[in-house]
């Protein structure tokens, strides 16, 4: 049933352990005037959660002036710099509003940098953004697939008068996205929900062949005639489906600093792994090996990048077979506040690593070393035990 941003949220969040912790930490975010509340809910049936943002206490939609909060691309990415999130959900945040921008300007033909963001109820889509960009960092998914989008028929009411659904906004964010409208009349893709979409899957399509380990419903405000929700499935695909091949090649004539900027070119082009080699090469010369790991799927424009950007005009392949262990993330509160833990385990044994991030930030809050911290979060939990 489309998508809308409170629903991917909850979706999402029913599928991480500890809902409760994770709650805490988005309302510790410093968004401001902002509380996350979750509530469960059923619809046809079906029990789900049901995210409500409340800014300065009041659920969006239940008050008007919000209309009036006209705020440019640089006050939201103001309010993401302020944001107690790591870089990388910051980054996220600010690109898929970089998305939102870009629909709207061209829709209104006027410039990014002059648009207001006044439709989204601006607080509450920062919310929506920043929890979903929060929850796919937690859930740390190699591959996201979505389903074709339903984005509804009929008309919907704006500031702008009456449009055609979908909106011209999420109708620009969705192009190259198969989408498809129905009998059910209503917008049931929002320019949010349409720009998270857009920004984190990988492929659309049917369900991949997987083992599922978590199930997430978000439910939407709204009721129509069939279940208003969003589904989220978290597993495991066979072997075949991620059919991993490795690709090197070796240079002789290229910068560190050419190397870096092909290799930042590779992880947006969706590789899983890049990593380089010293090696020696023919005429005594020392050169680098660039090794790339891929899904199969992905092998023709992941050779073309390589070709692209770097000097080499010949690349190898080999089939991979890869063995992993099971992974979780769990956060733990410590004295520190909570730190997030990834937990592996299979082949008999379980393995537990604090995320480094975490523990750096405090290393350097505190003045000690990490692993200093490391030491004192294991005694910790050599006690809980």
């Amino acid at each position: 049933m489309g998508a809308a941003g409170d629903m991917l949220t909850a979706a999402l969040l029913e599928l991480l352990p500890d809902r409760e912790s994770i709650l805490r930490t988005l309302n510790e975010l410093h968004i401001p005037n902002v509380t996350y509340e979750a509530k469960s809910v059923v619809k046809s049936g079906i029990t789900g959660t049901q995210m409500h943002v409340l800014v300065d206490g009041v659920q969006e939609g239940h008050h008007h002036e919000h209309h009036h909060h006209h705020s440019g691309l640089h006050e939201i990415e103001h309010i993401l710099s302020h944001m107690k999130v790591s870089e990388k959900v910051k980054q996220d945040a600010a690109k898929v509003y970089q998305l939102i921008a870009e629909a709207e300007s061209q829709v209104h033909n006027e410039p990014v940098t002059q648009i207001h963001f006044h439709e989204v109820g601006m607080l509450d889509a920062v919310a929506d953004v920043v929890a979903v960009c929060y929850l796919m960092e937690q859930l740390g998914a190699e591959k996201v697939v979505v389903s074709p989008i339903h984005v509804g028929s009929g008309q919907v009411r704006c500031a702008h008068g009456v449009l055609p659904v979908p909106a011209p906004a999420t109708a620009y964010i969705l192009k190259d996205v198969p989408i498809y409208g129905g009998q059910i009349e209503g917008e049931l893709c929002t320019p949010t929900g349409a720009a998270l979409i857009k920004y984190y899957a990988d492929e659309f399509g049917p369900m991949p062949i997987m083992k599922v380990k978590e199930i997430g419903y978000g439910m939407g405000s709204k009721d129509f005639s069939q279940v208003n929700c969003l589904r989220a499935m978290l597993g495991v695909t066979s072997e075949q489906m991620h059919k991993r091949i490795e690709l090197d090649c070796n240079m002789d004539d290229m910068t560190g600093e050419e190397i870096a900027y092909a290799m930042e070119r590779l992880f947006e082009a969706g590789v899983n792994e890049v990593f380089t080699s010293p090696v020696g090469m023919k005429k005594s010369r020392p050169g680098v090996n660039l090794t790339v790991i891929c899904e199969e799927n992905k092998k023709e424009m992941i050779l073309e990048t390589i070709f692209q950007h770097t000097t080499t005009i010949g690349v190898r392949e080999k089939s991979i077979k890869r063995y992993v262990l099971e992974r979780t993330i769990t956060q733990e509160q410590t004295k520190y506040g909570p730190i997030r833990c990834k937990e592996s385990h299979g082949y008999g044994i379980s393995k537990k690593k604090y995320e480094f991030d975490d523990v750096a930030d405090v290393a350097q809050k505190e003045g000690k070393t990490i692993r200093e911290i490391r030491e004192e979060l294991r005694r910790n939990q050599d006690d809980l035990q």
